[in-house]
């Protein structure tokens, strides 16, 4: 025992050392200064506030291969003023004339579109930040960054941009207003890098290099925007959101008559300081948002969808990210979830290079008289440490605030959570994990009500493994959370995963090796519950196409009754064992054909000795730049004994995007669902008529299939404005 500590105590030292390392790219610096003139964001490099900057290129491949330069050329430059920063780039094309689009439409897919993005790290601490770019048509593209690099796309805020094209380049150039971004007053270095894709030669690359096994939106590979004296402090920063919204229903089953319901609300956004907002929201309306692609649920636990709304979404990471994906203490769909939201108030950022905080505050109605009114509110704390590493704290609170034991005895009064975790990334991201703890409290339960997390991860190019632990105790309570497996009343589990690339010199095949993913748990007493066992060959091509087989051993013991159908028919008993194996595939095609597709399939066994074949497929097509159609299918033919029988489960979905303009949008979707017996058409116009302020008309019909009647029908008219005050 006492050489394991010792050993277990030098692999920590070890890992630790990595983790204070200094930054990778220290030595790629852009040296930005005061424009000589004005700018005018048109595309064009003709303004001579563009004649004296730096400019940075000879950007680095990152895939196929990251052992050489961009056959991409690219030149960037960069320069300010009080208001604005302002960047400038030329993007040289390997191939005259071409260029590979998905549309118009913004914040597009990174992988179907020629793009050049930038990624800031305003804060100088290798975790957060801000991406802003464009594809070569000149589609938008802004998200807030956290946890290292990832980006969240829902972010919107308010800048411009501009694109022009000719037969041997593509132009992008923007101006991004400081008050439309975060960052720590008074440094002179910010993290930056740039990043070019270019579908026609399927390569990517950036000027300050990124190994291929990470995105280039990893701030731990940033250079260095080196500023000539700190970027100036953009003053009174107060945006004024509001909004008016006329929604016309009607129920047709019950055949009631039509319904009007004009609403008025908003959004005000407080910069507290360059680096710290405060958000506030009075009656929001979210009907302008993407409805959720339906999913077939053949699964024993809660399916996830993810956030949407834009109130909830700014610095998102610090509230969301806390926990592992199906251990959440908050979840914001949670609030809201059929019941007005009255008012809500959000304060987060950075109050140092060091330290982060995130409140949140928010006021529901009720839809009933069964139904409480429920306050939200969570409070998380973030401190720096090492070099990309973190500790947090966060406590979750839901209050009914009209709780009457006789009418709302089917709810708990209080649902509280309160936790910490410490998140490890070394310098160089080749070593992350986590190590977390949360406790819950409840009325009527105060046993057994915490749970405990804990991962570890090694990615090396061609090399990568992880072991990931879990206990959930079975009094833990996470209302406000989402933690699907809760269900199973307490278990412990463990995922230990491991997987191999072997980089060859193909002209088609890149790379390829096995990976084995496993998923054990176990209930209370320790007696075995679920195993999984996932072994796969990958296949991944040089033009981005992949291919995967694979094959699996599953085993499920019944903690409740379970319906493997999901449609009502009957229940397996607690209790039952059942094991199967199943094989199966997956293949996706390179992005650079007007015609892309994907597939998967699934073969082989089910619940009671049965059997299930699942088809998956999605075929797109795109006349570039202004119409993307792609139809989506998922087939299901589940073989059981009495009293299911056979079960075929469709779920189709065709989805039509026009972008006319950069402006102006159209997205009809449809989805069919013989599961839920249900027909959905939703249809969206947007006009974006200044930056960040929209006209949108949103219809949506519900039918029956067996007769295509119409069940329920919506439509909403909804303006909203940005105005800086």
């Amino acid at each position: 025992m006492r050489k394991i500590s010792i050993l277990n105590f030098i692999f920590f030292c070890l890992i630790i050392s990595k983790s204070i390392a200094q930054k990778p790219n220290e030595k790629y610096q852009y040296n930005i200064h005061s424009a000589t003139s004005s700018v005018n964001i048109d595309g064009v490099a003709d303004d001579l506030a563009w004649e004296s900057p730096e400019i940075a290129n000879n950007f680095f491949m990152i895939t196929p291969m990251d052992t050489s330069f961009s056959r991409a050329l690219t030149d960037v430059k960069m320069c300010y003023d009080k208001e604005n920063l302002y960047i400038l780039v030329v993007n040289y094309k390997p191939v005259k004339g071409s260029i590979i689009v998905e549309s118009l439409k913004r914040d597009f897919s990174f992988g179907k579109n020629d793009n050049f993005l930038l990624f800031m790290d305003t804060f100088d601490d290798k975790t957060n930040g801000f991406s802003f770019g464009a594809n070569a048509a000149g589609a938008p593209w802004d998200g807030q960054q956290g946890d290292g690099g990832t980006v969240d796309l829902s972010w919107d805020n308010k800048w411009v941009s501009a694109v022009k094209n000719d037969d041997d380049k593509w132009v992008w150039e923007a101006a991004i207003p400081f008050k439309s971004i975060r960052y720590k007053p008074g440094i002179t270095k910010w993290g930056i890098n740039f990043s070019r894709q270019d579908l026609t030669i399927s390569e990517k690359s950036a000027w300050a290099p990124v190994p291929r096994q990470f995105p280039s939106a990893s701030l731990a590979y940033t250079g260095v925007l080196a500023w000539d004296v700190p970027p100036p402090n953009p003053g009174p920063n107060i945006s004024v959101i509001p909004y008016f919204a006329n929604r016309l229903t009607k129920d047709f089953q019950k055949d009631t008559p039509n319904k009007y319901k004009p609403a008025v609300g908003g959004d005000v956004k407080i910069g507290l300081t360059p680096s710290l907002n405060l958000d506030l929201t009075v009656n929001p309306d979210f009907s302008q948002v993407d409805v959720d692609v339906q999913q077939t649920n053949l699964d024993r636990f809660e399916l996830f969808f993810p956030e949407r709304r834009q109130f909830f979404l700014e610095n998102a990471d610090l509230f969301a990210n806390f926990g592992y994906a199906t251990i959440r203490p908050f979840f914001s769909r949670r609030i809201g979830l059929g019941v007005p939201i009255q008012f809500g108030a959000r304060m987060s950022g950075k109050i140092n290079k060091n330290w982060r905080i995130g409140m949140l505050d928010v006021q529901t109605g009720s839809s009933d008289s069964l139904t409480p009114r429920n306050n939200y509110a969570v409070f998380a704390l973030q401190r720096q440490l090492l070099a990309r590493s973190n500790v947090r704290f966060i406590f979750v609170n839901k209050d009914a605030t009209n709780y009457n034991l006789e009418r709302h005895s089917a709810t708990n009064r209080y649902n509280r959570n309160i936790g910490a975790e410490f998140n490890l990334a070394s310098a160089k991201n080749l070593w992350t994990g986590k190590v977390m703890v949360l406790k819950s409290f409840t009325p009527g339960k105060s046993t057994d009500d915490f749970t405990h997390a804990a991962d570890l991860k090694f990615n090396k190019a061609n090399f990568f493994w992880q072991w990931q632990h879990e206990y959930v105790g079975k009094n833990y309570n996470a209302e406000v959370g989402y933690v699907p497996n809760a269900v199973r009343m307490g278990y412990y589990k463990i995922s230990p995963n491991v997987g191999y690339l072997f980089f060859v010199k193909d002209p088609r095949i890149i790379s390829h090796g096995p990976k084995l993913i496993s998923n054990v748990f176990w209930d209370k007493k320790f007696d075995l519950s679920d195993r999984e066992f996932i072994l796969s060959y990958n296949l991944n091509f040089i033009n981005r196409a992949t291919v995967a087989v694979w094959g699996s051993s599953n085993y499920v013991r019944l903690l409740r009754p379970f319906d493997p159908t999901n449609l009502g028919v009957g229940t397996l008993p607690t209790g039952s064992e059942h094991n199967w194996k199943a094989a199966g595939f997956d293949i996706v095609s390179g992005p650079q054909n007007r015609l892309t597709y994907a597939a998967s399939g699934i073969f082989g066994g089910y619940y009671q000795n049965g059997n299930r074949n699942n088809l998956r497929a999605e075929l797109g097509y795109r006349v570039q730049p202004y119409v993307a159609i792609t139809m989506a299918g998922n087939y299901n033919d589940i073989r059981l004994p009495e009293p299911w029988k056979r079960t075929q489960l469709w779920l189709v979905g065709p989805r039509l995007d026009f972008t006319f303009t950069n402006n102006l949008f159209f997205t009809t979707f449809m989805q069919y669902n013989n599961q839920a017996d249900n027909i959905n058409l939703n249809a969206r116009l947007q006009w974006r008529y200044k930056p960040a302020s929209d006209l949108f008309i949103v219809y949506t019909d519900n039918y029956l299939p067996e007769n295509f009647r119409v069940k329920n029908r919506a439509v909403v008219l909804k303006f909203t404005y940005w105005w800086n005050l």
